[in-house]
């Protein structure tokens, strides 16, 4: 599988995406028209429960190696 460096690497670029999805949100909702960005909140949203998924699942493994 994969090494326990390897897994911390791919959290931290994780952490990193994460961040900055999450600071498109909020730029997005503070937008004038906030309307006009209902297709790209939601999918914006929806990555960010993919990554929060995914950095669980290299915790476990994380867990598991130890």
């Amino acid at each position: 599988m994969y090494d326990e460096a390897e897994l911390v690497e791919a959290k931290r670029q994780i952490d990193s995406t994460v961040h900055k999805i999450q600071e498109v949100i909020k730029t997005l909702e503070a937008k004038e028209q906030p309307e006009r960005y209902q297709s790209q909140l939601p999918l914006a949203k929806r990555r960010l429960k993919a990554f929060g998924i995914a950095t669980q699942l290299i915790d476990d493994e994380l867990a598991r190696l130890k």
